[in-house]
């Protein structure tokens, strides 16, 4: 039974990453700590590999295809992983209520975001001191929460750099491998307090989901998919509320 829950679980998760290009983190963490009782930093630790899995495998049909910006992923993975690094160096220290809570508080603003997706044509472009305030936000994310941050990514893409959204979505993959790939070194001290036989399962059946997703990616509508997964957030986000303090 929990290894048909792992697979599901990735299959959503690789579902996820592929048709929305983001997210995949924020189910992951939830589904580690209460589907299969990990503790936050565990769970955290899990989800940056199961996430890094499935968004290398969503990000490949994507860069096939020349929807990734290399050079724009690389400056924001840079400048965030100055906070990335540093916080996933203290991660351990770091009371398990105060992650949940933080958590709770990143899903609602990523589920805000999702509801209301940025246009270029009704915003001036991002300056460079907000690109720098945001790339270290989501350095950040990436350290304390096991988040890729490719929910901010996203924006940050379209605002400053003018990016269309089928690409920016690609580009957002490739920022959530390198993140999530600083961060997992980063985490070295939990990885031994980790039951890798979960998050592998699950990371593989991410890995083939989240592929056949991202060649469906336009066949969907993408404001009902963001709509649909920004309430699926809130939901989660009470939830891990009522967890820790309940």
């Amino acid at each position: 039974m929990e290894t048909l829950l792992a697979i599901i679980s990735g299959g959503v998760i690789g579902a996820v990453l592929g048709l929305v290009g983001a997210g995949g983190a924020m189910l992951s963490v939830p589904i580690l700590m209460y589907g299969f009782g990990f503790d936050p930093k565990a769970a955290t630790t899990a989800a940056l590999a199961v996430v890094l899995l499935a968004a290398l495998s969503g990000l490949i049909p994507r860069a096939l295809k020349k929807q990734v910006l290399y050079r724009d992923a690389f400056v924001i993975w840079g400048i965030g992983s100055i906070t990335n690094l540093g916080f996933s160096s203290i991660v351990d220290q770091i009371p398990d209520a105060v992650i949940t809570t933080g958590f709770a508080g990143v899903l609602i603003l990523a589920g805000t975001s999702m509801l209301r997706p940025p246009k270029l044509d009704e915003q001036k472009r991002m300056p460079f001191p907000v690109l720098v305030v945001l790339s270290l936000f989501i350095g950040t994310l990436t350290g304390l929460f096991g988040i890729g941050g490719g929910f901010l990514a996203i924006p940050v893409l379209v605002l400053y750099f003018g990016t269309p959204q089928i690409v920016a979505a690609g580009t957002s993959l490739l920022i959530i491998v390198i993140n999530s790939l600083t961060a997992f070194v980063g985490h070295r001290s939990q990885w031994a307090d980790v039951q890798w036989h979960i998050p592998i399962l699950m990371g593989a059946s991410a890995t083939v989901i989240a592929q056949v997703a991202s060649q469906l990616a336009h066949m969907t509508s993408p404001v009902v998919l963001r709509r649909a997964f920004a309430y699926l957030l809130f939901a989660i986000s009470i939830f891990t509320i009522f967890e820790t303090y309940l």
